[in-house]
């Protein structure tokens, strides 16, 4: 289930003919090992990512797809020649489990999300002179330090510069070559120019002379740039080097047009192809280049000449890009209502449809984003909708799949976190409904769930406050009911950007990142049943000043998201007075937003849905 194969040309000459024959996962682990053992490398590992650190990945670098079949966004195969294992997280361990079945994978559990823990296990496993491999254009300076501090004291050598899959994946995909295009001024709201300013008034700070930006997100804030190499994310791929008063961005040339090619010249940007960027790096003039180790692959970081010294610090764009300016924040309040009224129309059709058992997970998720497609400058969908029916409501980053793919029923619970891509804007929300028959335990834990996004969402707290602290806030009254979620709270949204966008997090590692006064970030408390239901309930917000008085500057949180909160599933009585009154004040707020955008017959659906409890 869920498996990508590749195509081997096999030649018949008896029939003077040749056919395709598809290698299954287990083929590639053998042709895998047999390469290492060649090589001389006792174990190889695979991240999930690319030369630019992303998340969302071109298909020529979807990696662990094609060797073991797991299609999560995060995990990192570790492979020997007795064991092939997956390393990853809660989020993924039944999807894990359903994919890696009969491949040779096995699934193994991460203990600490995102923590080399297969490292250590390599460390254990393999003895003193042993060689562990992996291509340092897969791994971020992070990783592979990362994996070098826990190799090299126990005597296993470490090469970061081998690629295995190259040699074996015949038909790999190449790089995309859709057009990139750049965004106006009235659209962004900061020109590029101000932009590159912006960069270069940190790196004087951080008394760097060069700088290079590798992730994409990044690439895209500073030039004003978008393309569609990533399946939901507007970016284009390419490598931007700030090299004292020079700029130049590596991209593959047939990606702009002419027009696009003269505005960069006019902010300063030399354009050359994207295959000269590590050539540029190997041959730098700078005294000290500023790189971020966890959004620069290990390639690039070691074509540094030695005569450069590297500046390991967080890119500036990171922090610049996550607070809006005030253009930003109000076309993303525009996107906001196109999408709420994508969200009314579509909850409205599932439960008018849903009685003729013709509705399955996959189909209501084609729906939901023919109707965002409606509202104007609806560009894509900013991830695969998860829409999560009764127990696969349950596994946080579910996405059916033709095998999984549930008819709804009038009964149970249905989860459904999907957002949107528009011009002037990105959207995430999450809503669960109710189909029909729910039980008392069902409204209990969607009202404690409730809880925590109000709770979230009516903080207020000091500047200078952390991503885990608003976390602890959420979670404190799930936590009350001795309840938990295994996932972050909330994450960074960009602007017509990544849907998820650093540097601040809200999530319980001690990320040492305040929350700022511009950041976009969602609210996202849930509660997993496993083999029963699922709730999340999401909306973003964007962080603001509320006063500043003799103890100090306080903010809170502005609510972004416009689309109701159904209070049938609410059990009342778990509920304070200040949670009811924050929900019918909030969903009075959505009917008046949306409202003017309906027809009557979906206005008189809102208005019931939104009446106060």
């Amino acid at each position: 289930m869920g498996y990508l194969w590749v195509l081997q040309l096999i030649f018949l000459p008896c029939a003077g003919i040749s056919i395709f024959l598809e290698m299954t996962h287990v083929e590639k682990l053998s042709a895998l090992r047999a390469a290492m053992k060649a090589k001389g490398i006792d174990g190889y590992i695979i991240p999930s990512s690319d030369p630019h650190i992303s998340e969302y990945l071109p298909d020529r670098y979807k990696c662990i797809a094609w060797t073991s079949g797991f299609t999560g966004s995060a995990g990192t195969l570790a492979i020997t020649q007795d064991f092939a294992g997956l390393w990853t997280d809660s989020r993924y361990f039944v999807q894990a489990v359903d994919q890696l079945a009969d491949t040779g994978f096995e699934l193994v559990k991460l203990k600490v999300q995102g923590a080399a823990e297969y490292a250590d296990w390599l460390a254990k496993k393999l003895p003193a002179g042993a060689t562990v491999a992996f291509d340092g254009n897969l791994a971020s300076v992070a990783l592979a330090q990362a994996v070098k501090d826990m190799l090299t004291p126990v005597g296993i050598v470490v090469d970061g510069h081998t690629d295995l899959l190259d040699a074996i994946w015949e038909g790999r995909p190449t790089l995309p070559t859709e057009k990139a295009y750049l965004l106006d001024l009235a659209a962004t709201g900061a020109s590029t120019k101000t932009k590159l300013d912006q960069v270069k008034e940190v790196l004087k700070a951080k008394r760097a002379d060069a700088h290079l930006i590798s992730s994409l997100d990044d690439l895209a804030w500073v030039l004003n740039i978008r393309g569609r190499d990533v399946k939901c994310n507007p970016v284009v791929l390419g490598f931007l080097l700030i090299e004292g008063t020079q700029q130049t961005l590596f991209i593959d040339p047939i990606k702009l047009d002419a027009s696009d090619v003269e505005s960069l010249k006019a902010a300063e940007v030399a354009i050359k192809p994207y295959s000269e960027a590590f050539t540029a790096i190997k041959s730098i003039k700078a005294k000290q280049i500023l790189l971020d180790p966890k959004r620069t692959c290990f390639a690039m970081f070691d074509a540094v000449p030695d005569s450069a010294t590297i500046v390991e610090a967080m890119n500036p764009s990171t922090l610049l890009k996550a607070v809006k300016n005030d253009v930003e924040l109000a076309h993303t309040r525009n996107a906001m209502v196109k999408d709420g009224v994508a969200m009314t129309k579509f909850f409205k059709w599932v439960e008018e449809q849903v009685a003729t058992g013709e509705l399955t997970e996959m189909s209501i998720a084609d729906k939901l984003q023919a109707l965002r497609a409606e509202g104007d400058a609806f560009v894509d969908i900013s991830f695969d909708t998860i829409a999560g029916y009764l127990e696969h409501g349950a596994l946080p980053h579910y996405k059916a799949t033709e095998d999984s793919d549930a008819k709804l029923k009038p009964t149970g619970l249905l989860l459904v976190d999907s957002g949107g891509q528009y011009l002037d804007g990105t959207t995430d929300i999450t809503r669960v409904i109710s189909l029909g028959n729910i039980t008392p335990n069902e409204k209990e834990d969607y009202t404690i769930v409730l809880k925590g996004t109000i709770e979230g969402s009516m903080a207020v707290f000091p500047r200078g406050t952390r991503g885990y602290q608003i976390d602890a806030i959420t979670r404190r009254p799930i936590w009350e009911t001795l309840r938990n979620y295994g996932h972050g709270t909330g994450h960074g949204v960009g602007f017509f950007l990544n849907v998820h966008e650093g540097p601040h997090t809200f999530n319980p590692s001690n990320v040492d990142i305040p929350v700022e006064v511009g950041m976009i970030s969602s609210i996202e408390p849930g509660l997993y049943r496993e083999g029963q239901y699922g709730i999340r309930i999401e909306n973003l917000v964007h962080s603001k000043v509320l006063t500043q008085n003799e103890f100090g500057e306080f903010m809170d949180f502005e609510t972004l998201t416009i689309c109701y909160i159904a209070t049938d599933l609410v059990e009342k009585t778990l509920l304070d007075q200040k949670h009811i009154d924050w929900l019918n004040k909030y969903n009075a707020w959505v009917f008046e937003k949306l409202a003017p955008h309906l027809d009557v017959e979906t206005q008189k659906w809102l208005q019931e849905k939104t009446k106060s409890i």
